[in-house]
């Protein structure tokens, strides 16, 4: 492989992989507190006592 082309595989690898890990770093952290836990978890039963007794 010519070195210069090797270069550019290298970097544009380097970018690829600088651009992905805080998109994937925020799409771990972020769904899983809005959701309020990780799929695939079991929830706790909403509390009955909180409902409106209309």
């Amino acid at each position: 492989m010519n070195s210069s082309l090797r270069l550019f595989v290298s970097q544009y690898l380097g970018v690829v992989a600088a651009t992905l890990a805080p998109v994937i770093l925020m799409a771990f952290l972020s769904i899983p507190f809005s959701l309020g836990g990780h799929p695939g978890d079991v929830r706790l039963a909403a509390s009955t006592a909180a409902q409106h007794m209309t």
